[in-house]
């Protein structure tokens, strides 16, 4: 059984920063594969916001280049975004995600409220 656990999330007010975590348990080894951080704002589908792979190489979404850094601690089997320059935009549900063996896995989520 694979659980992936998120915190970190609040609210912030806009230019601020918070630093999500998604540590993830059971028979998952998070250094043998990708992980990926998406969101959902109310009304809108969940997208996509950055990945790492399980070799350390990232990729983020358009609009949160250059102010959302994804990275991973595989001692604690752990993933983290770091969200900086936040704006009322980045209100979202943010859920961790991974795809081990031939499952996908959630996290909860963990709310994140940008005021302006």
């Amino acid at each position: 059984q694979v659980q992936l656990v998120e915190s970190g999330g609040g609210l912030v007010q806009a230019g601020g920063s918070l630093r999500l975590s998604c540590a993830a348990s059971g028979s998952i080894i998070i250094r043998f594969t990708a992980m990926a951080w998406y969101r959902q704002a109310p009304g809108k589908q969940r997208e996509l916001v950055a990945t790492i792979s399980n070799g350390g190489s990232t990729n983020y979404a358009d609009s949160v280049k250059g102010r959302f850094t994804i990275s991973r601690d595989n001692a604690k089997n752990t993933v983290y975004l770091r969200m900086d320059s936040l704006s009322p935009e980045d209100t979202a549900v943010y859920y961790c995600n991974s795809n081990w063996g031939t499952t996908v896995y959630w996290g909860q989520g963990t709310q994140v409220t940008v005021s302006s």
